[in-house]
């Protein structure tokens, strides 16, 4: 009997969350139309998600941005024209893939910028204790020297 209750909690929960889903019902004149549309979902982020397409996002903005992009594919704007419409409207945020420019360059190259500056200073690091570590071995005086032989020596006896 509880495994029976415990299941239809299972699946209620599980028909809730369905009903949220992000499904839009468009009709399109073609099968390019929906790959264009499909493409665009894809390729722009949810201003209020954030880690989200607009595809995915059960987000109200990301429902607009939905009905926006089909509205303007129904009008025949290309792709570029839709893209450059939602980053006037919004910004380069919206773009997962923002356009290489003066504005976005360290958003590009920041990262790889940052790793090799990582790898400048380890290897700094490296060869500063490589070079510390020969001076250490080298600075026994002769007096010292002669002491440790003199020690080793009477170990040996």
């Amino acid at each position: 009997m509880i495994k029976r209750l415990l299941t239809a909690a299972v699946l209620s929960l599980g028909l809730v969350t369905l009903a949220h889903a992000a499904i839009d019902a468009y009709t399109f004149r073609d099968e390019a139309e929906r790959a264009r549309y499909a493409e665009l979902t894809k390729e722009l982020r949810c201003p209020k998600c954030q880690n989200q397409d607009i595809a995915d996002s059960n987000a109200p903005i990301a429902a607009d941005l939905r009905r926006e992009i089909y509205r303007m594919l129904g009008e025949g704007q290309s792709n570029q024209q839709i893209i450059d419409f939602m980053v006037d409207r919004y910004g380069d945020f919206v773009r997962y893939k923002p356009a290489l420019s003066a504005r976005t360059w360290l958003l590009w190259f920041g990262p790889a910028g940052l790793l090799l500056g990582g790898v400048l200073v380890i290897a700094m690091i490296v060869a500063r204790r490589r070079s510390q570590g020969r001076r250490d071995v080298d600075v026994l005086s002769d007096e010292e020297r002669e002491r440790l032989a003199h020690l080793l020596d009477k170990n040996r006896e």
